[in-house]
């Protein structure tokens, strides 16, 4: 079984030295958040996840989830862990006081959504997605539904689910067949099938609250006409009690290549009674609240997953040893291969990529309180478009190189990462879904280039560069070779988004052709102004931890010098077009 050490060294010093945002520290409801409680709150995080949730994994890999006479089973230990898992309130942890949550911020949540993927991604999903459909309910649903619904899923009582696709439909949502006929007491009777609904039926809660988009009787065809509805497994009773079972069943659970322990669910909807949330026909923007949110946390995933491969990389490189270094000191023949360049690289590289992705996130996590509490409408708005730019970056970035990190970790390995035993090659099965659910990784990259870089508000991408100028403006010295390193890169980019600007006007194939080379160049260099903050730090409060520091300088060197330059080479071969590849004949 692989081992797992929460990062809480690193979180703390993102919490205690980059929490420097003016706009976040003027969020009134969050100042009393101080790294005391923070700490204390990290470290029970540790205690469960590295005791109680690590364990899990390797337990429904070997022990899928299955269904059996319409009822579906968890893996062993599940319940039991779920039973501790609510009673010490990590459901609530980011959720409104008002409905008996924490009240913490993003900027503390992101942190144990990270833990908690790399302990085990399959039982996260079932929180997870509980926490997306209290967001989407908890902004759009009217007051009597909130009271009724959202105490018992804060509390982990009750579950959540976000039940989009179908089998005539994946990412287009506008082709849905799924109905929904008013009746007269102002309720709906949904009648359809969902499928990949991930956490759809289980047996860890007593109730599970879907949130469905379908389409109304009289409501026209496309994404104009859906409309959102809550649909509970359970129907609930006035007194808040469970009444009998709704028109809601299991039709199989999906076989998958990893995360086994996760109920991917078939759902079939016969006369189910659902009522609606938000407007009529705007179902697709009451559920966006659910999915941007959720495409964020899903790149915490890849974050999550990559710092677990990483350790273990580390801890085999460190015991297992394979052939003689130049400078070998060996009496027996062999070294570590940590002694070995090409494996001193690749453990670096997995460093540099993960460090730098945590503090993009905690910068991530902070514009996101910003633009959901600033009491200032322009402030907000700005936060709003940067959450928005970075969203699909975030999400893209974070599950293609924990693809990249979990594959590398297994090659580490070697032969034993191949194998079972090590448990290695299930963090690369598991991860391989997120690069594909919550909107594929291409759907994101045509989303960035077609939808944000510019919108109603503005040139965002222009703006979001000139803040990281803004910010890269340090007159300490020795930071100075990773600005203008950083400051060139920055060119790069410009030039890159000139040109995706004017294929935007005259040929879309071309831009088209190269999202995602553009995605992955924006993404590398907001990793690198994530670390230009982190360098900040490290070079004025050296002298205090001198260990920390001097280990953050160096694993930003080798960013700067072997990962950053990668942009470069998006922008080289997006620039060739792309009539060679649409005019090529597949045969």
């Amino acid at each position: 079984m692989p081992i797992y050490n929460a990062p809480i060294e690193d979180m703390m010093f993102l919490f205690d030295k980059l929490r420097n945002n003016k706009n976040y520290n003027e969020i009134e409801k969050y100042k009393e958040v101080n790294s005391e409680l923070v700490k204390n709150i990290l470290d029970e995080a540790a205690k469960i996840n590295e005791n109680i949730i690590l364990p899990l994994a390797k337990s429904g890999d070997e022990n899928p989830t299955i269904l059996e006479n319409g009822v579906v089973r968890t893996p062993p230990g599940y319940k039991e862990a779920y039973a501790k898992f609510i009673e010490d309130g990590w459901t609530s942890l980011a959720c409104d006081p008002k409905y008996g949550g924490q009240g913490m911020p993003k900027t503390v949540s992101a942190f144990f959504d990270e833990m908690l993927s790399s302990a085990s991604l399959s039982f996260k999903l079932y929180s997870e997605l509980s926490i997306g459909a209290y967001n989407c309910i908890h902004h759009h649903a009217t007051e009597e539904i909130k009271k009724k619904y959202l105490p018992k899923m804060v509390e982990g009582k009750w579950s959540g689910t976000m039940c989009l696709t179908e089998p005539v439909c994946g990412t287009d949502l506008g082709l849905l067949k799924t109905k929904a006929e008013e009746q007269s007491d102002g309720t709906f009777k949904l009648n359809g099938q969902k499928i990949f609904i991930t956490s759809g039926d289980h047996d860890l809660t007593e109730n599970i609250i879907h949130l469905v988009i379908a389409r109304a009787t009289d409501s026209p065809k496309g994404t104009k006409g859906i409309s959102l509805f809550l649909v509970p497994k359970f129907k609930v009773n006035d007194d808040g009690s469970i009444g009998s079972r709704n028109g809601i069943s299991t039709g199989s659970i999906e076989s998958k290549m990893g995360i086994k322990g996760s109920a991917t669910c078939v759902l079939n909807f016969d006369d189910a009674v659902g009522y609606m949330i938000g407007p009529k026909n705007k179902g697709l923007n009451a559920m966006f609240t659910m999915m941007n949110l959720e495409r964020i946390v899903v790149g915490i995933q890849g974050l999550g997953i990559s710092e677990i491969a990483y350790q273990n990389s580390v801890s085999y490189a460190k015991e297992r040893k394979q052939g003689k270094t130049n400078n070998s000191k060996s009496t027996n023949g062999a070294d570590y291969i940590i002694d070995h360049a090409d494996i001193r690289k690749t453990l670096l590289n997995m460093k540099s990529i993960i460090e730098g992705e945590r503090a993009l996130c905690f910068w991530l996590s902070q514009q996101t309180e910003v633009s959901l509490n600033h009491n200032d409408e322009k402030v907000r708005q700005e936060a709003s478009d940067f959450v928005s730019l970075m969203t699909p970056v975030v999400k893209t970035m974070f599950t293609d190189l924990g693809m990249e990190i979990t594959s590398d970790a297994m090659q580490v390995y070697g032969g034993y990462g191949y194998t079972k035993d090590q448990g290695i090659e299930q963090l690369y099965r598991d991860n391989r879904i997120t690069p594909i659910y919550e909107g594929t990784n291409s759907v994101q990259a045509a989303d960035l280039v077609f939808r944000k870089l510019v919108n109603k508000n503005g040139d965002i991408i222009d703006k979001y560069l000139n803040m990281i100028q803004n910010d890269c403006n340090i007159k300490d010295e020795k930071i100075k070779p990773f600005v203008n390193d950083l400051n060139v890169h920055i060119e790069i980019l410009n030039n890159f988004t000139s040109w995706i600007k004017e294929k935007l006007q005259n040929s879309k194939d071309d831009a088209s052709a190269a999202c995602n080379d553009y995605l992955k160049a924006l993404g590398f260099v907001s990793i690198a102004h994530a670390w230009i903050k982190v360098l900040e730090v490290s070079f004025r409060d050296y002298d205090s931890n001198k260990g920390f520091y001097e280990d953050k300088i160096q694993t930003a060197k080798f960013y700067f010098k072997r990962v950053l330059p990668r942009m470069e080479n998006h922008f080289k071969t997006s620039a060739t077009g792309s009539e060679y590849i649409m005019n090529f004949n597949f045969k």
